[in-house]
């Protein structure tokens, strides 16, 4: 009996495949981020601080909500096998 040889052209095909659709991807995804206009850190300071205010007076509502919520089901919880 001869001994078969196995091929590992499909492999090879595919990995070369793959590496070619990563490279693409990284081309096209550097041509996005080149475009993109960018920011003053000015205004990202300025919106950062005004921003802080507003989530403190969101987070002291939310607190108060939760305070004022009923929790009671009315289960008596030593009935409960």
């Amino acid at each position: 009996m001869e001994i078969e040889k196995k091929s590992h052209g499909a492999l090879i095909g595919s990995i070369i495949i793959i590496v070619i659709i990563l490279i693409g991807g990284i081309y096209i995804w550097q041509s996005k981020v080149k475009n993109m206009p960018r920011k003053n850190t000015e205004n990202t300071m300025q919106t950062s601080n005004t921003s802080t205010g507003s989530d403190l007076n969101d987070v002291n509502s939310l607190d108060k909500e939760i305070n004022s919520v009923n929790t009671n089901t009315g289960v008596d919880v030593n009935s409960i096998q």
